[in-house]
């Protein structure tokens, strides 16, 4: 069975996921207060509705409970957002993700029970600047405040040179997930393995262990 999901607020963020969601095939209800929004998304979500997410009754009629997993992307109502999570706390919902504006709406939404909580602009801000400072990231995943999964980009100075030469485990701590070479992708690679310059290495480690191997192994000067 297709699982069913459902989006409350179709801003930037809570459309992206119902495009993309729909576009995976899964049934979802997108939900806004403004009904041009809705009637946006009434070709691409499996249903559309203009409603008030913070009425218990509404959220009743909607069914929402049965729903495997509801969003709530609602923009800058912060006290909507709030008043929505703890709705679903008490129907319910199996998995309940909720977009927060700050730490303290993130530390409000944990407190009331929700699932997950995500800040996509921070967290978009955050890989854009890794991106920004150091030429050798090419991505960067927050795993939590300390660890990170990130793709750097082999240079000169580790070219030629094996995963044994470079002993990243027991200098550095970090692990080495993948290497993408043009289009091959070698998941779990051998010690063995010599990397070459245009390399993308796939790391996951603390994020002081990632900085000092990067400054050691990938800060080729131009």
């Amino acid at each position: 069975m297709k699982k069913q999901f459902a989006v409350i607020g179709l801003g930037r963020f809570g459309g992206s996921i119902c495009q993309s969601l729909s576009e995976q095939g899964m049934e979802v209800l997108a939900i806004d207060l403004n009904e041009d929004k809705v009637n946006e998304f009434a070709n691409i979500a499996t249903h559309a509705v203009v409603a008030d997410t913070t009425e218990e009754n509404t959220l009743k009629s909607l069914g929402i409970r049965n729903f495997d997993h509801v969003i709530v992307a609602i923009g800058d109502n912060i006290q909507s957002s709030i008043l929505t999570t703890l709705m679903l706390v008490e129907a319910g919902v199996k998995h309940i993700t909720v977009k927060a504006q700050n730490d303290y709406h993130e530390k409000v939404l944990n407190k009331i029970g929700a699932h997950k909580v995500v800040h996509p602009e921070r967290d978009m801000g955050i890989r854009i600047a890794h991106n920004i400072v150091s030429k050798n990231v090419l991505d960067y995943l927050e795993l939590s405040d300390e660890y990170s999964i990130v793709e750097l980009m082999a240079g000169q100075s580790v070219h030629g040179k094996s995963l044994i030469d470079l002993n990243i485990r027991a200098k550095y701590g970090c692990n080495i997930m993948a290497i993408k070479r043009d289009e091959e992708i070698n998941v779990s690679p051998d010690a063995t393995q010599d990397l070459r310059k245009g390399d993308i290495i796939i790391v996951i480690g603390a994020d002081e262990d990632i900085n000092r191997m990067e400054e050691d192994l990938f800060d080729d000067e131009d």
